[in-house]
């Protein structure tokens, strides 16, 4: 006899485990399973958490090798990249055993293997011996991520030609690193290794960096990555990347079909990622994907077989990890008779580099685009107390309200500690505030956080520093 649970989840990252304990908590009978060895998924394994440790370490040894210039002397400073990489993997290690103790304290069997379909109602796990255990279950969440993906007739070695997973685990610092792809994940990896010492060329198809972000916030990022160092070719197609001795070329080509050449230790392709949908068996059971293979699915998260649900990378929207923790939690309450929902228009977006960048809600551009009349509210961190105080100054903070209502409908910081001053903004967004709620609240000084509040008030006009 086969194991029988009320909900089952298949996958263990962000948005599954925390699916799985939401169901938990609503006294649902709950399993989750996950292919990998540890819990956590791609964003705790080998995505956000390293990388941001990473980006961390990185900072670290910059800012150290360059204290001199602000009155702290100290000797030689010397990089260990082998004691870096073990902190990463130290805070990695700590951080999937706390889920695992999350979903034991829940009481959540945690079911180690490969999940698929036997049936609308059982699943088939399959263990790294290929040992097979079938369970029951009356829902299924399908939260099985999303993996990286390559360009036509290249394919990841993860030594010379790597994905985000092998640059989060190169053995010594290029000399010369390409990444194609000007986006978020690209960025972030890149400046690791240009902290690091390595000459980081990025090369990308379209005119502009981070694409979907709002323009002028995009601009000022290149701007502030080019002083640092990193180089950008903007409309440049990759042809084609050829592993030498020494490493790679990769050959370009402008807009115009002038051919250019990098030769390079390290290619990191960084390209986007797609939906993690094989080996599921979906097509056993009827599952409809959409043109992108994600699983299609209703306002509440339903398939189009009534007991099986999914969230996170393999559905539409961003793929963003606090994404599909809401998703996770939303279902679940969907799943035990509840109202759970989300609110993607207060889903903010962050780019860890330095300095951070912060979007939430609409752009500029999505505005324009759809008519809406809106007003402009701006703030540099030049004239922010606090980040004067310690030469953190960099960029602005950017929020768009409606003309008329002055109902906040976006906010784009660039700048210190970008990703949690987003937060705020998050709020009042969730509370339909205006930019006038927002500058009518007291803030502490001297804080970054005095910026959003100069950024509300100059909707109006009548900042105070500026």
């Amino acid at each position: 006899m086969s194991d029988k649970f009320q909900a089952v989840v298949i996958g263990g990252g962000p948005g599954g485990y925390v699916c799985a304990i939401r169901l938990a908590q609503l006294g649902l009978k709950t399993a989750c399973i996950e292919s990998r060895g540890s819990l956590g998924g791609t964003c705790l394994n080998i995505g956000c958490i390293p990388s941001k440790s990473l980006l961390n370490l990185s900072e670290e040894f910059h800012k150290v090798k360059n204290l001199s210039n602000k009155g702290i002397e100290v000797g030689e400073v010397k990089l260990n990249l082998s004691k870096m990489m073990k902190s990463k993997e130290k805070a990695v290690t700590v951080l999937t055993k706390g889920v695992e103790f999350l979903l034991k304290k829940n009481k959540v069997t945690y079911l180690k293997g490969t999940g698929s379909f036997k049936s609308k109602n059982e699943v088939s796990i399959k263990n790294d011996k290929n040992e097979e255990t079938i369970i029951q279950a009356e829902k299924i969440v399908i939260a099985t991520g999303s993996v990286p993906v390559s360009l036509p007739n290249i394919k990841f070695d993860e030594e010379i030609i790597v994905s985000s997973t092998g640059a989060l685990d190169l053995d010594k610092v290029p000399k010369k690193m390409v990444v194609v792809g000007g986006g978020y994940i690209g960025l972030e990896m890149g400046s690791v290794w240009s902290r690091l010492g390595a000459e980081v060329h990025v090369v990308e198809f379209l005119d502009h960096i981070t694409p979907g972000m709002d323009k002028e916030i995009s601009n000022e990022f290149m701007k502030i990555l080019k002083k640092q160092g990193i180089n950008f070719h903007l409309q440049h197609k990759v042809e084609k990347v050829e592993k030498i001795k020494s490493g790679a070329i990769v050959s370009t080509s402008d807009k115009v079909g002038n051919k250019k050449d990098f030769e390079c230790d390290v290619v990191l392709i960084s390209v986007g990622r797609k939906p993690n949908t094989s080996g599921l068996n979906l097509e056993k059971i009827g599952i409809e994907l959409d043109e992108k293979n994600r699983v299609k699915t209703n306002k509440d998260f339903k398939t189009n077989l009534e007991n099986i649900y999914a969230i996170g990378d393999v559905i539409s929207g961003p793929m963003l990890a606090h994404k599909a923790e809401d998703e996770g939690i939303a279902v679940a309450e969907n799943i035990a008779g509840q109202s759970g929902h989300v609110n993607y228009d207060t889903i903010p977006g962050v780019v860890y580099t330095t300095p951070e960048v912060a979007s939430i809600g609409k752009t500029e551009e999505q505005l324009k685009e759809k008519n809406v009349k809106y007003k402009i509210g701006k703030f540099s961190f030049m004239a922010n107390s606090r980040a004067k105080a310690i030469d953190d100054a960099e960029g602005f903070v950017k929020i768009l309200a409606d003309e008329k209502t002055d109902k906040v409908l976006g906010a784009h910081l660039i700048g210190p500690h970008a990703g949690e001053l987003i937060a705020e903004i998050g709020v009042a967004m969730e509370f339909g505030a205006s930019s006038e709620d927002i500058a009518r609240t007291c803030h502490a000084h001297p804080t970054f956080s005095e910026a959003v509040k100069e950024a509300a008030l100059s909707v109006d006009k009548r900042a105070i520093h500026s």
